[in-house]
């Protein structure tokens, strides 16, 4: 690797790891919001990200992509679907961190690669290695697990889970390839007149918070746009410096903080029953993450066998042609002339 490589390397590293760490302590930033209810945080989530990625884009002049979007239906429609489910993940989220669960939600998050792989199988016909099958099976029986210990299934980490792994097929499986800056703008403004009728319904309802406590409340509010859009073009910018490799190994810091500040900071309370399942969840991580950095290691060594024979047989071809007389090279005159029967040309 040479050293600007290596530097690439780094800061996509730290660029991943401070989009996971911010992330991750999303649950303190939720906490102050209070007195707003998670939907009234989710639809001003929604506005301020949206101003905020429209400022930028004005700024950049990069505004023709919109209409460009607008004009190819089934594109638009897959950013509207995938705006309502990461909407829809945003306020279960909320209401997991207001309401207590903040424990439950980092199990969400732990199980979502999980949930992710099982998708791929069901919906993409995906073939699995054996590793994975058996790093699936556990997170199967976690969930099974804990329904039994809860008394109930664990309806947020589920949700979770299944929103933001159902986003990430939908994006793929659509072929949604906008940059970051882009989706984040196309889903809010997708979603925006959900954001609005959750505003106007609230307000005629007398329970906004927006203007009713404080100015420091109401910046914290519009702070919400930032606090969507940093971690996220932090991690775009990880994702084009770092393997994806890299990338899988970083996010898990982002459900382990949330079960430390779920434990640590806001007190909730954890049976020790309930470890066990999270004991499973964190065995399957471990089997898919070891199965991934090998597959990711066979990759790289097939890569650079296939680099190094297109280079071996380059080399050949050209050894070859420089030990071939070339076809169409001049002959001697005097040769020409005798093998046409004819004399030969005097000096």
């Amino acid at each position: 690797m040479s050293e600007a490589q290596q530097q690439r390397h780094q800061q996509g590293t730290a660029y991943g790891f401070l989009a996971y760490l911010l992330w991750g302590v999303f649950p303190l930033y939720f906490a102050i919001l209070r007195p707003a209810g998670p939907w009234e945080i989710v639809a001003h989530r929604i506005v301020w990200t949206l101003l905020l990625c429209a400022i930028v884009l004005v700024v950049l002049r990069d505004v023709r992509w919109v209409v460009d979007l607008a004009r190819t239906p089934r594109r638009a429609l897959g950013v509207a679907g995938a705006g309502l489910l990461i909407a829809t993940n945003w306020g279960i989220y909320t209401y997991a961190v207001l309401s207590g669960h903040v424990t439950e939600a980092a199990l969400g998050y732990f199980l979502n690669p999980l949930v992710t792989v099982a998708l791929g199988v069901l919906v993409l016909r995906e073939r699995l290695r054996r590793p994975q099958w058996v790093a699936v099976g556990l997170g199967a029986a976690a969930a099974v697990y804990l329904t039994i210990d809860y008394g109930r299934p664990p309806w947020v980490s589920l949700a979770l889970a299944f929103t933001f792994a159902s986003y990430s097929l939908l994006k793929n499986r659509l072929g949604i390839t906008l940059s970051a800056l882009r989706s984040l703008a196309g889903e809010s403004l997708a979603i925006l007149p959900i954001a609005v009728v959750i505003l106007v319904w609230l307000g005629s309802r007398g329970e906004t918070t927006f203007l009713g406590e404080g100015t420091g409340h109401t910046l914290l509010m519009v702070s919400t746009g930032v606090a969507t859009a940093v971690p996220l073009l932090l991690f775009a910018a990880a994702a084009s410096r770092v393997p994806l490799s890299t990338v899988g190994l970083l996010q898990f810091l982002t459900p382990v903080l949330q079960l430390l500040i779920g434990v640590v900071v806001m007190g909730e309370h954890v049976p020790g029953s309930r470890w066990i399942g999270f004991a499973l969840v964190w065995l399957a991580l471990v089997i898919l993450t070891v199965d991934m950095l090998g597959a990711a290691g066979r990759s790289r060594r097939d890569g650079r066998r296939a680099a190094a024979a297109a280079a071996a047989e380059e080399a050949a071809q050209a050894e070859t042609a420089a030990q071939t007389p070339a076809e169409d090279a001049p002959r001697d005159p005097d040769e020409l002339d005798e093998s046409l029967g004819q004399q030969p040309r005097c000096p």
